[in-house]
């Protein structure tokens, strides 16, 4: 795909995607996604189904479902991306795909809302929606306050919210996953020196990560059974009273009919 943007795009869509793309090259964008990566390789070694759809703004070669046949990547026309289309208007039907993926998609969107519900859509039942964001309660929230880049028109949705909004489209929350608790320190010395804390807060799992991971599943719209239509009621059968006919009184009414 080419780095030159078809005319009909958004100018403030492209201007914001290019600046998070810019971002997320950066060593700290790096080491965010170097992060999620691991916890993504993870969650998709699940996942299996025919087709993986990636939406996101990273330049970066997104993490691939090996049980999945076809991993296809929509976003902005530039480099990396497979089909070019608009943040609300996926080419894709209904329930086309497996699995979808929204890495920092929602962070840097000028509508989440209506982003989130696109790939809701595209999800079919039973398939899976994982979703990874700069998470607002950790170090990495706070940066993006005073930072002088792209990282400054994060949005940094916080999970709990997001998982309400899942819930009114209709999916469940399996898992979320916290990581990067490393704080957002340019110097490459300072980050070797804290990269510990990684398998720390990896095993405790606290919600001070940098980023979160959150696993939810479409659920499956069941058949509604139909009641019985109660049948008329057409009464008890009672049995006949049968007189009884003795042997004589049998023989004389043969001979009179003889």
């Amino acid at each position: 795909m080419s780095e030159q943007p078809f005319a009909q795009a958004d100018a403030e869509w492209l201007e914001l995607t290019a600046m998070a793309r810019a971002w997320l090259a950066s060593p700290l964008g790096e080491l965010l996604l170097g992060e999620e990566r691991r916890a993504l390789d993870e969650e998709l070694a699940r996942c299996f189904g025919g087709y993986l759809v990636h939406y996101g703004p990273a330049q970066a070669e997104p993490p691939r479902a090996p049980q999945i046949r076809c991993n296809v990547r929509l976003g902005a026309p530039l480099a990396g991306v497979h089909i070019a289309c608009e943040e609300q208007a996926w080419p894709l039907g209904e329930h086309a795909t497996d699995v979808v993926v929204l890495q920092h998609g929602l962070d840097f969107s000028l509508s989440p809302h209506g982003l989130l519900r696109e790939a809701a859509r595209s999800v079919r039942p039973g398939g899976y929606l994982l979703i990874t964001g700069v998470n607002p309660w950790s170090a990495w929230g706070l940066r993006h306050y005073f930072a002088r880049d792209g990282f400054r028109r994060a949005r940094c949705i916080a999970p709990g919210r997001l998982a309400d909004w899942l819930s009114l489209l209709g999916f469940a929350l399996e898992k979320r996953r916290f990581g990067c608790y490393r704080p957002p320190l340019s110097a490459p010395a300072w980050q070797m020196r804290l990269a510990g804390m990684e398998g720390w807060g990896s095993r405790l799992q606290t919600p001070g990560g940098g980023f979160y991971l959150l696993v939810a599943r479409k659920l499956v719209v069941g058949l509604r059974p139909l009641r019985p239509v109660p049948r008329a009621s057409m009464g008890k059968l009672l049995p006949l009273p049968v007189a009884k006919v003795s042997r004589r009184e049998s023989k004389n009414w043969q001979e009179r009919s003889e």
